[in-house]
C-alpha cells in the first residue's frame, strides 16, 4: 500500500498558484485514478466546498477508494441545532454523490468549529455517523499547532489532517506528531507542495514572496548541491516521517500523478534546519492575497 494519497480538489474547481490547467477534465480524472489503483493510491481527499469533486468521483471511480471529505464552515458564534441539521444534509449528500453507502473519513473542515460553544454537539453527531456503520472515522483538519493542542485538550479524534512540508515543521518542532502518534490518532498530511509553490522557478516565484528570499537561496542551493528536484525533495521529506500515515497530492494530469509517485522513491540528504519558517502569512495560502 502506497502512502500517499490522492487530493481531489482540482477535480472540481481551479486550485492552486502553479497550476496550469485548471479543473481537471472527467477523461483525464478517470485516467488518474485507474493509475492510483495499480500503484495502491487508493485514499481520495475531497470537501463538499471543492465545487463538484464529489460528484466527479461517484462519476469515475469504479474501483474502491477510502474517501475522507469534510464539513461546510459553520458560521454561527456557536453550534446551533440548524447547524446540525446542515450537518446531516450535507453527510448526506456527500453519499449521494460519493454513491457510496459510508465513507472512511469525516473531518470538521473549519477547526475552529470545534472551538465554539457547542462544538460537543458536533462531535456527538459523528460519533452516531460512526456507530450507525456510515463513517469509519471522524476528526478535523487544522493549521497549527495551538488550534490542534486546544482541540485534543477538549475531544477524542480518530483522525487529524494537518500541513507539512519542507517550509512549515510547526507540527514536529512543537511535537504535536509525537503527541498524535502516542494518542493513536491517525495523521494525514497535506500543503506538501504549499499550493505548487515550493515547486517553481525562481523566475516564475511571484514577487510578493521575495521577502522570503533567504529561505528561497538556502532552498535552492541546497537541491543544486544535492542534485535533487523540487519535487524529489518536497514528496521524500514528507513520506519519511513513520508518525505520517497518509501524504495527499493533488494533480492536474496523469503525467503528474506519475512524476510524483516516482520521486517518492529514493534517498533523502538531511534537510537544512534554516529552511523551516514560521511564518503564517507564508505558510498559510489563506494569506497570500493580503501579501
Amino acid at each position: 500500500m502506497s502512502k500517499l494519497g490522492l487530493g481531489t480538489v482540482q477535480f472540481g474547481i481551479n486550485y492552486g498558484i502553479n497550476s496550469e490547467f485548471g479543473k481537471v477534465k472527467l477523461k483525464e480524472v478517470v485516467k488518474i485514478l485507474n493509475f492510483a489503483h495499480t500503484k495502491n493510491i487508493n485514499y481520495l481527499d475531497t470537501a463538499p466546498s471543492y465545487g463538484d469533486s464529489e460528484k466527479v468521483l461517484g462519476t469515475s471511480k469504479k474501483f474502491d477508494f477510502k474517501v475522507v471529505t469534510k464539513t461546510r464552515h459553520f458560521k454561527n458564534e456557536h453550534i446551533t441545532e440548524r447547524d446540525l441539521e446542515f450537518l446531516d444534509s450535507d453527510f448526506n449528500n456527500s453519499l449521494l454523490n460519493l454513491k457510496c453507502d459510508n465513507i472512511y473519513g469525516l473531518l470538521v473542515h473549519n477547526a475552529n468549529d470545534l472551538l465554539k460553544p457547542g462544538a460537543e454537539k458536533l462531535i456527538e453527531r459523528l460519533v452516531e455517523y460512526r456507530n450507525q456503520g456510515k463513517l469509519l472515522k471522524f476528526g478535523v483538519s487544522v493549521y497549527d499547532p495551538a488550534q490542534l493542542k486546544n482541540i485534543l485538550n477538549l475531544f477524542e479524534l480518530d483522525l487529524v489532517q494537518l500541513p507539512l512540508n519542507i517550509l512549515d515543521n510547526r507540527m514536529v518542532e512543537t511535537e504535536m506528531l509525537t503527541v498524535l502518534n502516542q494518542k493513536g490518532i491517525e495523521v494525514h498530511a497535506r500543503s506538501v507542495f504549499l499550493q505548487g509553490l515550493l515547486l517553481m522557478n525562481r523566475k516564475d516565484r511571484p514577487k510578493k514572496f521575495d521577502r522570503w528570499n533567504r529561505h528561497w537561496n538556502i532552498w535552492h542551493q541546497w537541491l543544486e548541491d544535492n542534485k535533487l528536484t523540487a519535487l524529489e525533495a518536497t514528496i521524500r521529506y514528507v513520506v519519511s516521517f513513520p508518525e505520517i500515515s497518509k501524504v495527499f497530492v493533488g494533480v492536474d494530469t496523469l503525467h503528474q500523478l506519475k512524476d510524483i509517485y516516482d520521486a517518492s522513491k529514493g534517498f533523502l540528504p538531511d534537510v537544512p534546519r534554516e529552511l523551516s519558517s514560521d511564518s503564517s502569512d507564508l505558510l498559510n495560502p489563506f494569506n497570500w492575497d493580503s501579501l
